[in-house]
């Protein structure tokens, strides 16, 4: 924690290799992430309703609650402790707090819409199909802001210290 605080992670190789293989496997997160989702369905309304309520056409069944239940299990937890690990990360990026404040913000919901949203289509009614393919877009697309932001500053940049950087911008 004191390398990030101090900003002693930017002369820290040992840290910055650690942060760039985190950074590594969190490409691989991002990119399986895409990978299943287009594996089971598209970016389009009816391929959305076809996974979740099942199809005729494909001979597919609905999800059950048991393998929804399931599925949230596991990436509500994951999900959640890769979020707030990048979050975490971003803190010490040197750019305003406003913006940290809504990619990370960003990151959460869609994070929790993305999850949630699979339920609504399922239980409550097809039309949650476009809240599905937006939140996934969102996740995927703030997933990838925090991880480009994070290894701008672990790999190149300058030597400034985020942390006070932002003390002062809210001191002024």
């Amino acid at each position: 924690m004191r390398f990030t605080v101090t900003g002693e992670w930017k002369r820290n190789a040992l840290l910055r290799l650690v942060i760039v293989a985190f950074l590594v496997y969190g490409l691989a997160l991002w990119l399986t992430n895409a990978l299943l989702y287009f594996a089971k369905m598209s970016l389009t309304y009816q391929s959305v309703v076809d996974y979740y309520l099942g199809s005729e056409v494909r001979f597919t069944q609905p999800r059950s609650y048991q393998g929804l239940l399931e599925v949230t299990h596991f990436h509500v937890f994951a999900m959640g402790i890769f979020i707030l690990t990048l979050a975490h990360l971003l803190l010490f990026v040197p750019i305003r707090p406003r913006v940290k404040l809504w990619v990370i913000s960003l990151a959460f919901l869609a994070g929790l819409a993305d999850e949630g949203a699979g339920w609504l289509v399922r239980f409550v009614s097809p039309g949650f199909a476009y809240l599905k393919i937006a939140a996934f877009l969102l996740l995927q697309g703030t997933l990838a802001v925090l991880l480009v932001a994070v290894l701008v500053v672990a790999v190149g940049g300058g030597y400034r210290n985020a942390y006070t950087d932002d003390l002062v911008q809210s001191r002024s």
